[in-house]
């Protein structure tokens, strides 16, 4: 707490900034250029729905531009405001720099609630804030690329890039303005799992560890790991479908806005998000337990908690009765610096969201580059690599006079699409960073935790570039 109420998220930022910083040795000032959102924009705009005209309010962060274009997505909620925008770009320029995605940070949102307009009105607001931006350079191929976040989507993400082309009509990369398309509109294979899928991995390489695994007093593998989810939204949903289904997780709770469900034999994610989506909410899902307080849910006795909904949901107030003993934010911000503190001091440990949920920048970097290098992924080279698999499979049942089993020669023999493309360089990408962020926490004895460490790694990153521009 401060004098004047709780930290802002913004300031909940720089704070986390501030204390990796503290154990670097940077030029006077520099520290500060990193840390600083470079501009804002704000835009207040109306737009004729029936009869009668309603004005709408939006903004857009670019924090930072030591790499273009800045990227980030835009989110469509009620409560979205500049502070969080600014926030949320912060996050995008540490975020980038720790994944080595040449990317600056930027995040834009509208403050809307979607579910109270139908789909032709949602069109018309989105073309025109798209226009809005544009015309300012906050939507650019080369300069600032927006993707989808919370309430929105591939959906919203194809009226911008049209939006975009109509108003540029000779930019031949005007697919590029924004990532998170649909595969039919210059979108890649794996960019709506591509968030949920990261943490995977993330988590996935943390137990490889069995020295990091022993901080949190776990050990073993994922196998029977007992997870509380919160939120079941894309990044949630994926996360937990995967980590069960293909890692043999347990998924013993999932905390929505109207509760919190629990089974400690482990609930059916998929069968739990399709009651979502037909109820709008977890209660009388068949089966479980509900608890119509869903804080509660963030407090239950399980190895790994992953919050996937909304920013600073772990607060000074409940941080004390948090049982988990590894943390992995798949939001944004989900844990107050407060809290952060806290959690600390109790040992818990925090894999961060810099890391964690940067899976989908990581892929919205492959769907630009696809865009701009106007060339789908695997084209050149699966017949080739396809045929390479014939000839292995040939010469081993040659020399050993017997026929390979059909599904392994099917193995050999397959080539790689985009999807697995995308997924193998989204796999190298999340462990190359955790590698990275744990490298400064074992050799650093001034660096105690894995946030400060992700913090770290991206601040010499960019600070890197500043220097080697002649801006420091």
């Amino acid at each position: 707490m401060t004098a004047t109420g709780p930290v802002s998220f913004v300031d909940t930022v720089n704070l986390m900034f501030d204390r990796a910083a503290a154990t670097l040795d940077l030029p006077p000032g520099l520290v500060e250029q990193i840390k600083g959102c470079n501009a804002v924009l704000q835009v207040t705009f109306p737009v004729r729905l029936g009869g009668s005209y309603q004005v709408f309010k939006g903004w857009r962060a670019l924090h930072s531009e030591h790499r273009l274009p800045a990227k980030g997505g835009i989110r469509y909620a009620p409560i979205v405001d500049q502070d969080e925008v600014e926030a949320l770009a912060a996050l995008m320029s540490y975020k980038c720099a720790l994944v080595d995605v040449p990317f600056g940070g930027s995040k834009g949102g509208l403050q809307i609630s979607p579910g109270e307009y139908d789909e032709e009105q949602l069109e018309a607001i989105t073309r025109r804030f798209a226009q809005e931006l544009a015309e300012r350079g906050f939507i650019s191929p080369s300069r600032n690329v927006p993707a989808p976040d919370m309430g929105t989507g591939t959906r919203e993400m194809a009226w911008m890039a049209d939006e975009y082309r109509s108003l540029y009509p000779t930019e031949i990369n005007a697919l590029a303005c924004v990532t998170g398309k649909p595969l039919t509109q210059g979108g890649i294979a794996g960019r709506t799992e591509a968030t949920g899928r990261g943490v995977q991995y993330v988590v996935r390489e943390f137990f490889r560890h069995p020295e990091d695994v022993a901080r949190t007093g776990l050990d073993g593998s994922l196998e029977g790991k007992r997870i509380v989810v919160q939120g079941l939204g894309n990044v949630g949903f994926h996360a937990a479908h995967f980590l069960a289904e293909e890692d043999g997780a347990r998924i013993i709770a999932v905390i929505e806005r109207d509760g919190c469900i629990y089974d400690p034999e482990g609930l059916d994610v998929r069968a739990v998000s399709e009651h979502l989506s037909h109820t709008g909410g977890v209660r009388a899902y068949p089966g479980a337990r509900y608890e119509e307080n869903g804080a509660v849910g963030l407090e239950l006795d399980c190895d790994i908690l992953i919050p996937a909904a909304l920013e600073r949901q772990i607060t000074s107030e409940n941080a004390s009765r948090i049982q988990a003993p590894l943390i992995v934010e798949a939001a944004n911000g989900p844990t107050s610096f407060e809290a952060d503190q806290e959690l600390l001091r109790r040992q818990k440990v925090i894999l961060p969201d810099v890391l964690v949920n940067a899976g989908g920048v990581t892929v919205s970097y492959f769907e630009w580059v696809k865009n701009v290098s106007h060339i789908r992924f695997g084209r050149l080279d699966r017949r080739l690599e396809e045929q390479r698999g014939r000839y292995v499979v040939e010469a081993i049942e040659e020399m050993t006079g017997s026929q390979m089993p059909p599904a392994t020669a099917e193995r050999l023999v397959r080539g790689a699409d985009e999807r697995d493309l995308v997924l193998s360089g989204l796999d190298d990408t999340m462990r190359g960073a955790y590698q990275a962020a744990r490298n400064v926490l074992e050799t650093r004895e001034t660096v105690r935790d894995f946030r400060s460490a992700a913090f770290v790694v991206a601040i010499e990153k960019i600070a890197l570039s500043y220097q080697e521009m002649g801006l420091a």
